[in-house]
């Protein structure tokens, strides 16, 4: 019996771990990916400003799965009925075709560009490491020159965010823009949080436009809908999602089950997934490794069903089902971040620590402790480990405990944070950014920054009066 994983990103490796653990030896899995490495996809925003974040994000999937084969393929085209996947490699477009017992499909979503006309040939989408490198060489080589991101999602927050933090870091006088068609960013969000990702914006020198759409594209402008045309020596697009190629560009419909066939089911930005309570889920990582882990208890159910003890002839098999429990949100802006935990609203170091957190837990969830730790400390400005004598080791883990608790150490911190956070305001959001960002010496505007910038201006004051009295004193002379 064959179960074939197909995609290895955040649904596809939760997915190919659990089974490694849970399903029957006599059972082969397969996991298929293009690539040889997994990457954390929603820390590649910083690459554009840190290449050397390159290998803390990506993970080598021979380190991280012990039982597994891994294929190193492109699913060209699934078909769940049949269960089968017709694969290519890199530079041979014939396909072979790979059949399977039981698949689970987390193929992730590829960017829409929705035909408008210039926009897929003239801007750079932000899914692989390739799109980061690219967007961080053309900013660098448009000096003085205005950088475009469509979209004000969360993603299209964050790069814009380190573009913004790149022209000031390098000095390169870039006029950041970020355009979305909605009236404010982080559309689809509560309110508070979206103000106050915009505030946040500006003040990280971000120019925000809403309620307009781009309406095409050239190699150096974009057009907008209301005819406005403005100049864009960078484009970057982070308007929209669709399913994948092999899907038909079709992002699958799926129940809480997350079954689509009886012997297929999808996972991840790959589905359009109706949850337990009749909700429809929104595509992100956390909800991808949360439908992840009940496809995973599904898979062994489907390929137990013949022993498991409460099913009878005729009788429906029982499935698992996923519930989104909205824990919280977090974008990162340059060197700030804004976080939403439950009914709370947050900036400065609470909301970059969860940010920390968030791409730390997933690492430590597959292994990858070491790396969990220098991605800590990267986001949250530590020094080197070398630089500080611990006398312990940050990134150890004691012999005999499973790596993954780290992800459920995160899960719980932010339930906790949830629980606390409805308890102090139940019934409507409330915004502390304001309060948090006081001591952030990264906003322009906190409390410390303006007491640096007020003790500055009184020094220069005083050098300029003495001046004045010293030059006063030779006139008289």
């Amino acid at each position: 019996m064959r179960v074939a994983v197909l995609g290895a990103g955040y649904a596809g490796l939760t997915v190919a771990r659990r089974l490694e653990r849970t399903l029957p030896e006599r059972v082969e899995l397969v996991v298929v990916d293009e690539s040889r490495d997994h990457l954390v996809q929603h820390e590649l925003h910083r690459v554009v400003r840190r290449p050397d974040l390159e290998e803390t994000i990506t993970v080598p999937l021979d380190d991280v799965l012990d039982r597994a084969t891994v294929r190193r393929a492109r699913v060209r085209d699934v078909d769940p009925e049949r269960g089968t996947a017709a694969l290519s490699t890199a530079g041979d477009e014939r396909s072979e075709t790979l059949t399977y017992d039981v698949g689970v499909v987390c193929l992730g979503a590829e960017t829409a560009f929705y035909d408008l006309p210039g926009v897929e040939s003239h801007a750079v989408p932000l899914k692989r490491l390739e799109h980061a490198r690219r967007i961080r060489r053309e900013a660098l080589a448009a000096e003085g020159g205005t950088a475009v991101v469509g979209g004000a999602g969360l993603s299209g927050v964050q790069v814009a965010g380190e573009l913004a933090a790149l022209s000031r870091g390098a000095d390169l006088g870039l006029d950041v823009r970020l355009v979305e068609m909605a009236d404010r960013v982080a559309p689809g969000f509560d309110p508070v949080f979206a103000d106050a990702i915009g505030r946040e914006l500006e003040a990280r020198g971000v120019s925000v436009t809403t309620g307009v759409a781009i309406d095409r594209a050239e190699a150096d402008s974009v057009h907008l809908a209301d005819g406005r045309q403005i100049p864009a020596d960078v484009l970057v697009w982070t308007g929209g999602i669709r399913g994948s190629a092999a899907l038909d560009g079709e992002r699958l419909p799926v129940d809480a089950d997350l079954q689509v066939s009886d012997s297929t089911f999808v996972v991840g930005d790959a589905a359009a997934v109706v949850d337990a309570g009749g909700r429809n889920v929104p595509a992100s990582a956390r909800t991808a490794i949360g439908e992840a882990r009940v496809a995973a208890k599904n898979v062994v159910r489907r390929v137990n069903e013949s022993t498991v003890a409460e099913e009878t002839a005729g009788t429906p098999p029982r499935r698992y089902s996923y519930e989104f429990d909205e824990l919280g949100w977090v974008v990162s802006v340059g060197d700030g971040a804004v976080a939403q935990v439950g009914s709370v609203v947050l900036g400065g170091d609470p909301a970059r620590a969860m940010k920390a957190v968030v791409g730390a837990g997933h690492l430590g969830s597959v292994g990858e402790v070491r790396q969990a730790s220098e991605l800590v400390r990267r986001e949250l400005g530590w020094p080197d480990p070398g630089a500080v004598d611990l006398p312990f080791d940050p990134a150890a883990v004691p012999d005999g405990v499973d790596p993954a608790v780290l992800g459920t150490l995160q899960d719980s911190l932010l339930g906790a944070a949830v629980a606390l956070s409805r308890r102090a305001s139940p019934d409507e959001t409330v915004d502390l950014t304001g309060v948090t960002r006081l001591g952030d010496r990264s906003h322009p505007d906190s409390s410390v920054n303006a007491l640096g910038r007020l003790v500055s201006n009184s020094i220069d004051a005083a050098r300029a009066f003495g001046r004045r009295r010293s030059d006063s004193g030779r006139d008289e002379e």
